[in-house]
């Protein structure tokens, strides 16, 4: 199977400071990839390079056949971005920022795409209220909803609920999730241990600018043997232990240096 997304190589570096340091992944159409990694690991620049917004040094990247580098308006007329916080105009009613996009991307009948997105995304009876009164789930379910305009074949979702409340996360999970059963491939980014285990068919973990495990959440966790005390029953390790066994404990210079760069 021809992969969505195909990464070799991929290096980057902002004056002195190697962000990316050959990067190599593959992201099968139709699946959940999460890219998991602290802050500072690189995952905000490797997104920006795979939706043409940022070039690499060095390495090839293909998403939905296309190359990065050679063919950025083919890579931009498959995917859609949608950035780590919530892009919509709080003035505009939901309704009204759909139908904005529809009307941006030139498509027919922006009304109707607007209703049957409000119906997906569960906002219907939110439609005509401002954007600016929703909550954070709600926010960032209409910023998804504005991103699926046009039929992406490719999502990237860059770290999607940060900031977001324990229930407005799980809405969020919950979208994602149905993106992936509708055929769309979906690539997101996250800090969060639990969200590439509750979401990603696959997980790659980016350190230090490289991918030092990419897997399945079974294999990563097979990486660990199984253990407890001898009086209580065995515990699988969970991702967590996995990440920090293969990471470490992060160093003070590493907790620090992701305040620009994710």
């Amino acid at each position: 199977m021809t992969a969505a997304i195909s990464v070799r190589g991929i290096e980057k570096s902002f004056a002195d400071l190697t962000v990316l340091r050959g990067v190599d992944f593959d992201v099968a159409p139709g699946s959940i990839f999460a890219l998991l990694g602290s802050n500072g690991a690189g995952k905000t620049t490797l997104v920006r390079i795979l939706s043409t917004l940022l070039k690499a040094d060095a390495g090839s990247a293909t998403v939905a056949g296309a190359d990065v580098a050679s063919q950025a308006n083919a890579v931009r007329e498959a995917i859609s971005l949608t950035g780590q916080f919530a892009a919509v105009d709080e003035i505009l009613t939901g309704r009204e920022n759909l139908i904005l996009i529809a009307q941006l991307r030139h498509l027919k009948n922006p009304g109707a795409i607007a209703d049957d997105l409000l119906a997906r995304f569960s906002l219907t009876d939110a439609g005509g209220r401002r954007a600016g009164t929703y909550s954070g789930g709600m926010r960032r379910r209409l910023d998804i909803a504005m991103s699926l305009i046009g039929e992406p074949s490719i999502i990237f979702l860059d770290e999607p609920t940060t900031g977001l409340d324990p229930q407005a996360r799980i809405e969020v999970w919950q979208t994602v999730k149905q993106l992936a059963e509708g055929g769309t491939t979906v690539l997101l980014t996250t800090q969060y241990l639990d969200e590439a285990e509750q979401l990603a068919d696959r997980i790659a973990i980016l350190h230090q600018g490289r991918i030092i495990q990419n897997g399945t959440l079974a294999e990563l966790k097979a990486l660990l043997p199984s253990g407890g005390e001898p009086i209580l029953v065995p515990k699988e390790p969970s991702l967590e232990d996995v990440f920090l066994a293969l990471v470490g404990d992060p160093t003070p210079t590493e907790a620090t240096s992701g305040k620009a760069e994710s």
